[in-house]
């Protein structure tokens, strides 16, 4: 660590301490060529992979667009903030998990849509007709299809077992 008063490349660490919500290192240092003292603090930095576009142009990730996709989907759904906040969090956490330095923007939106899936119904067939740019009714009903899953028989809905 360079000296901030002499810029000498030779420091010692005097203390070490780990901040209370240890996710931060401080360290108190000594300049051993002007024996001036100075504190530094260390953390782990993650960075998220890069998004490549369908046009293949790459732009940084960034959780502002994430979080107005979600709201937008969810605009006047009964879905409370902190379950948004919930669903942004996963969603990084599993881009942080594959430890990819890209990563496609159909694989966020696939993670979107599982979310949505899981928050709200009416949101997920909103993002999802945006997402996949459906043509017609029929892409509506199909994917309302594949979001209820299997049918069962009206017979099979009126017996108990």
């Amino acid at each position: 660590m360079k000296c901030p008063f002499c810029a000498n490349a030779d420091t010692q660490v005097v203390d070490s301490r780990v901040s209370e919500e240890g996710d931060t290192i401080r360290r108190r240092r000594r300049c051993l060529a002007c024996d001036k003292r100075f504190t530094t603090y260390e953390r782990v930095e993650l960075a998220m992979p890069t998004v490549v576009k369908r046009d293949g142009s790459r732009s940084e990730y960034d959780t502002g667009k994430l979080r107005g996709s979600l709201t937008l989907a969810l605009r006047k759904r009964p879905v409370s903030t902190e379950e948004v906040d919930g669903a942004v969090a996963r969603i990084e956490e599993t881009l942080l998990g594959s430890g990819l330095r890209e990563v496609p923007s159909e694989q966020i939106g696939e993670l979107v849509m599982n979310e949505l899936r899981r928050l709200d119904k009416v949101a997920y067939v909103r993002f999802a007709s945006v997402y996949k740019s459906f043509e017609d009714i029929g892409e509506f009903v199909e994917a309302i299809r594949e979001m209820q899953g299997p049918r069962r028989p009206a017979s099979a809905k009126l017996r108990k077992d």
